[in-house]
């Protein structure tokens, strides 16, 4: 049984402490879930689960919050899942596991985040001694395998070969390949009177040169900034997509591959390698491919080592022009591909690496 994207909806990628930094993560959710289930032509009392990402927050099961806050039949038990980065692609590879093993027709999936709003986090020591704060989990039991992501990307820029030159312009032609593109009002969706993504904007070689170091070749030009956002995809069966008049998109295939925890950036190639190989395509079949952004070596490191196509890449631009709200950027990323193939048709790819070593990769085909 095949599973289809009938509608992909995303909210504007607001930066930390900006526009939508006063919104819970059900309210960022709700505008952009409901105006999915819309353009599907699809009533709330037909949806049969609703799978979030969600990597920041306090725990709970945002996806039952969510459901709730959308006011969605409250039999709809949520399923939240937390794989940092690639979270939100993977609700959608969930989603259509549970369409194909014929246990749901209908699937809400995608992901939210508040980095604006992420709980402060302790960390509490049997021998009663005063709790710690700290900002990022541990993504490995080893520390001496567990770096920061930023001092990861950096290694990675030097273990290639990619200088900051080549970061940058990355950098700049995505942001501006993101002030060339127009969203299809089906696709972003305006929350808190935000109607745009605010980030992005001219960026040129001065700006680089000026922009802060975060470490080494790694800067706040070439690397994401952090944001708040939601994204979903409205899966569904095919029994249900031949009863909706509106395009659908078939998601062909996907997988979840762990790699090299310590190198994190080059996770997808396994993932890209594999599914592209399930589906029966090479990197010349595709026609649009959509690959995070969270540094600008990531991006090139997958877009190099996967023998990509640079100009089918990111066509709209990509994180590095919107932001990265973690838990929803793989689901923005399968947004962005959606809407791409329903304009180009043809095949497409989308690819996300997590921290720990976790790459994600899924085929879409019109």
């Amino acid at each position: 049984m095949n599973a289809y994207i009938v509608a992909a909806c995303r909210s504007p990628v607001a930066p930390r402490g900006g526009a939508l930094s006063a919104l819970s993560l059900h309210e960022i959710a709700r505008p952009v879930l409901l105006a999915a289930l819309s353009h599907a032509g699809i009533a709330p009392e037909m949806v049969d689960e609703v799978i979030v990402s969600n990597a920041l927050g306090a725990g709970g099961n945002p996806a039952r919050i969510v459901a709730l806050g959308a006011a969605l039949p409250e039999r709809i038990a949520g399923l939240s899942i937390d794989r940092q980065c690639a979270g939100g692609m993977d609700a959608v590879l969930l989603a259509r596991q549970m369409i194909r093993s014929g246990d749901a027709d209908v699937v809400v999936a995608g992901g939210v985040e508040s980095y604006s709003r992420r709980p402060i986090r302790m960390q509490t020591f049997s021998d009663g001694s005063a709790p710690q704060a700290y900002d990022q989990a541990p993504f490995t039991p080893w520390a001496n395998r567990d770096p920061d992501m930023s001092v990861a990307a950096d290694t990675l820029a030097k273990s290639l070969g990619i200088s900051r030159s080549a970061q940058d312009k990355w950098a700049m032609e995505s942001h501006a390949k993101a002030l060339a593109y127009s969203p299809a009002q089906d696709e972003l969706i305006g929350v808190n009177g935000l109607n745009h993504d605010p980030f992005t904007r001219r960026l040129g070689p001065a700006l680089c040169q000026r922009s802060a170091t975060i470490i080494g070749d790694i800067t706040a030009a070439n690397a994401a900034v952090a944001a708040d956002a939601a994204a979903f995809c409205i899966v569904v069966s095919e029994r249900i997509a031949s009863q909706l008049n509106v395009p659908k998109i078939e998601v062909t295939t996907g997988v979840t591959i762990g790699g090299a925890p310590d190198c994190p950036g080059l996770a997808p190639l396994a993932a890209i390698e594999k599914v592209m190989k399930k589906a029966g395509v090479t990197p010349t079949n595709l026609t649009a491919a959509e690959i995070m952004e969270a540094y600008a070596v990531q991006a090139l490191a997958c877009v190099q080592g996967a023998n990509l196509n640079p100009a089918i890449v990111n066509q709209s631009g990509g994180a590095l022009a919107r932001g990265h709200p973690i838990g929803a950027s793989g689901a923005i990323n399968a947004v962005r591909l959606f809407h791409t193939l329903r304009q180009t048709g043809g095949t497409g790819l989308a690819a996300i690496a997590a921290a720990g070593g976790i790459g994600t990769a899924l085929v879409l085909r019109a």
